[in-house]
């Protein structure tokens, strides 16, 4: 008979590729295949992922299990959805896009002593190039995060004390950081594993993937309205002064041009050239100098103030709170 027993939840969505690669990593760890088995839960039904289960399953004897929210609804309800349904006593999320190293299970078993209420979070390892893009620069902020969906561990008892993940933070952004608060708030134990590893390559993105990113801006707000303290101690950051400068410097130019005065206009135009170039080279800095990306940073720096802005207002007006918030470029 098992000790126990972990169940592995992977949230997924029309990526089998990146999906193929963690399970691959998970079918091969050293923990014995009988003390774990896995739920891959598409947020919404996706014909290729049940295949790419049903592949895995042939030479998995039949621990992958593949469910499905009947709608897209974001990974949170894909979360929640996954833990309710696992047999483990623990439970361990990670991503589609992520390869889990071939001990990271045996670590956690090593660990768990049996409590009742417990968290884990392991080390995230994100390999970049010497020369990374923007892109793939933020994603390497992963491996200083306290805490991510990643690469974290539950007991189902805590899950269940602090009511699962918060199905209102409908895109990859700040769910896991709303767990972590009520798991603070709630007083559970959050102990940090070292060893236990999971790699987070920076996937392939699309040019201009930092226009698309700023709209998660509309969940800080619900964050902070949630945990205003925790927010303000472990999040919150001064109002990011240069967004607005050039936001009102926009303004300006606009009532400039309309009330004829020129030479104001070409002043303020003069200006906003020089913060929109210093922005363009704060973000060049360390990356990749390749045509194809100066390009992308140049055109997305000239959009990323006014549409951060925008989302971090529509987020603040949506869930009703005031709060002062630097978004990620």
């Amino acid at each position: 008979m098992d000790m126990f027993r972990i169940t592995v939840v992977i949230p997924t969505y029309q990526r089998t590729m990146l999906l193929s690669r963690c399970l691959d990593a998970l079918t091969k760890q050293t923990l014995n295949q009988r003390l774990y088995d896995i739920i891959v839960v598409g947020d919404g039904y996706d014909k290729e992922t049940e295949e790419l289960v049903a592949t895995f399953n042939t030479a998995f004897e039949n621990r992958i299990t593949y469910l499905y929210t009947e709608c897209k609804k974001g990974p949170a309800a894909a979360r929640n959805l996954g833990w309710l349904y696992a047999d483990g006593h623990l439970v361990a999320f990670t991503d589609d896009d992520c390869i889990p190293d071939e001990l990271w299970l045996q670590e956690i078993f090593d660990a768990y002593n049996g409590e009742e209420k417990i968290v884990y979070t392991g080390s995230v390892y994100v390999p970049t190039p010497e020369s990374p893009t923007d892109f793939e620069r933020n994603t390497a902020q992963l491996e200083v995060a306290e805490f991510i969906t990643a690469n974290c561990i539950c007991t189902k008892q805590a899950l269940y004390h602090v009511g699962g993940f918060d199905e209102r933070f409908k895109m990859a952004w700040r769910e896991d950081s709303d767990l972590h608060f009520k798991l603070l708030r709630a007083k559970i134990p959050i102990i940090k594993l070292n060893k236990a590893v999971v790699i987070h390559p920076a996937r392939k993105a699309k040019w201009g993937i930092s226009i698309k990113e700023q709209k998660k801006g509309i969940y800080n707000a619900l964050l902070a309205k949630k945990f205003p303290s925790l927010y303000q101690a472990r999040i919150g950051h001064p109002t990011n002064a240069l967004y607005y400068s050039l936001l009102l410097l926009l303004i300006s130019m606009v009532l400039l041009w309309h009330v004829n005065l020129k030479w104001a206009f070409f002043a303020s135009l003069s200006f906003w050239l020089f913060l929109t170039a210093k922005f363009i080279l704060i973000r060049l800095r360390g990356t990749s100098k390749s045509p194809s990306h100066i390009a992308e940073m140049v055109f997305t720096s000239i959009l990323i103030p006014y549409l951060s802005i925008f989302w971090q207002l529509y987020g603040s007006i949506k869930y009703r709170t005031v709060y002062n918030i630097k978004i990620g470029k």
